[in-house]
């Protein structure tokens, strides 16, 4: 199966990575198409398997699925040049953008389409990863699936429901940073050097994640485990919800959700 990905910027690059990290995919099934050299440069010097171009036509041409990973205002664009062919699977990056505008500006009704809305880690096969699809069998949702859990978790969702997740995951993964961040600023003037603070507290992140996801548990169980009734985890708990943490971590969500769609 050949993909081409159109793109090579933030998400177009971290999803070539992930693709060729994988092994549904040969690396030299992959051709990645970008107007600029630099970024595609640097993907052909980690993965030299990997074909490049300057071409969007040329990258899809004969491209079984064209992942189109360009800003919503180039879409229309891009697809006009691209002149998409029956049977190849389109699979849109652009967040807003709608199968129904997406059907508009291929004048293909029944083309097979994906909205796909990773994360940035999805280059360190770690991305939580949201698909919703159109006009597609069940076995090519299970492969796009498939695909994509090798690159961290995919889920089949309704397009309905892209808003709010993708302010849960793609904008989630920046307020996790930031969390890490605000850490690492307390540890400083703790006295904690910073590289050694990033590492701890990203350690912490993770594990914590982990435990969501390796057992059948809630963050609630897990936050009361380590709260010792009259223990400092409970005052920082408590001082955390008096600064109105979970309230705006909630009203950031919401949000990031009204913008999406």
């Amino acid at each position: 199966m050949k993909v081409a990905i159109i793109g090579a910027g933030n998400m177009g690059g971290a999803i070539a990575r992930g693709l060729a990290k994988g092994t549904f995919i040969p690396a030299g099934d992959i051709i990645i198409a970008n107007p600029s050299q630099g970024k595609l440069d640097k993907l052909k010097a980690e993965f030299p398997a990997l074909q490049v171009t300057n071409d969007n036509r040329e990258a899809a041409n004969g491209a079984d699925w064209v992942v189109l990973a360009v800003k919503p205002w180039l879409m229309e664009q891009v697809i006009e040049e691209l002149q998409l062919k029956s049977g190849q699977v389109l699979i849109s990056v652009a967040a807003g953008i709608s199968f129904w505008t997406l059907e508009r500006y291929i004048g293909n009704e029944g083309m097979t389409m994906f909205r796909l809305i990773p994360n940035t880690a999805i280059s360190e096969m770690q991305s939580m990863t949201l698909i919703a699809s159109h006009n597609a069998t069940p076995e090519q949702e299970q492969l796009l699936l498939d695909v994509f859990n090798q690159m961290g978790l995919a889920m089949l969702i309704p397009e309905g429901k892209i808003a709010a997740t993708t302010a849960m995951t793609s904008c989630g993964i920046a307020y996790a940073l930031k969390y890490i961040q605000a850490v690492m600023q307390a540890g400083i003037e703790l006295g904690v050097y910073p590289k050694d603070g990033m590492r701890m507290v990203a350690q912490s992140v993770k594990g914590a994640a982990e435990l969501i996801l390796n057992n059948d548990t809630h963050p609630s169980v897990e936050i009361d485990k380590v709260c010792t009734p009259g223990g400092i985890t409970i005052r920082g708990i408590n001082e955390l919800e008096h600064g109105g943490f979970t309230s705006t971590l909630i009203n950031a969500v919401k949000v990031s959700s009204c913008q999406g769609e």
